[in-house]
């Protein structure tokens, strides 16, 4: 496996089961991504998306096939290699902003820095997102963009090697959207983070350097982008 690759999969399977009911999410799904990429997984709803994001995360393991990151297995792994695996590596971005609305701007990003074991400055982690100004704010004296980008500065401050991002913007309009994925793509171009970014929206294809296009739990295809866009191009 060549040094850069930060995850392969293997012919990955995903079946939830309830009761005598059996759903398939993901069949037969490889794929190998590399150091500093930003990958975008595109495809309707129910397509497979954020299984595999949540697999990929160590959220949840797979049904069948094989997962690594670098040379550690996640399939097989128990729950508590899995958490530190989380902890230490992934940084989660979903499009519910999750902040403690008790906190400010600096305590809800400096309550993951106690878990981390080597974090980055928590303002430094707020001035990456554009919200210094905003430091001492509540959630609720904030925008839903901002909120957006504090959960970001949560995921960051870290310092992961992935940021793994679920419907980002999908709570936002177009405006405060693009600005959300304008933070995405400057912590990948300026930390080397490996972001992968769930969408169901085309357009946002554009930035990417690989587009995964998923239906029916399978990969379709996998474009290269020859020309990223940034994304203030985008267009929507």
């Amino acid at each position: 496996m060549p040094d850069d690759t930060v995850f392969t999969a293997d012919h990955v399977g995903k079946v939830y089961r309830t009761g005598e009911v059996e759903v398939v999410a993901l069949r037969d799904v490889s794929l190998q991504i590399r150091r500093g990429e930003f990958i975008v997984l595109l495809g309707a709803s129910g397509s497979g998306k954020s299984t595999l994001l949540n697999i990929l995360g160590g959220l949840d393991v797979a049904s069948s096939g094989s997962v690594h990151f670098g040379a550690q297995a996640l399939t097989g792994a128990g729950e508590a290699a899995l958490t530190r695996y989380r902890r230490e590596h992934v940084g989660f971005v979903f499009q519910f902003y999750n902040l403690i609305p008790s906190l400010t701007v600096r305590e809800n990003v400096a309550l993951v820095t106690d878990i981390a074991t080597d974090p980055m400055g928590v303002d430094e982690a707020i001035a990456l997102v554009g919200l210094m100004p905003r430091a001492d704010h509540f959630p609720a004296q904030l925008s839903g963009g901002e909120q957006q980008r504090v959960a970001i500065a949560r995921a960051i401050v870290k310092k992961p090697e992935v940021l793994l991002c679920d419907e980002p913007t999908g709570a936002l309009d177009y405006a405060t959207g693009k600005l959300v994925l304008e933070v995405i793509a400057r912590i990948n171009a300026e930390l080397g983070t490996t972001a992968v970014v769930i969408t169901h929206n085309a357009a946002i294809a554009g930035m990417a350097d690989r587009v995964v296009h998923l239906g029916d739990g399978t990969i379709q295809r996998i474009e290269t982008n020859a020309h990223k866009i940034s994304p203030a191009e985008l267009r929507w």
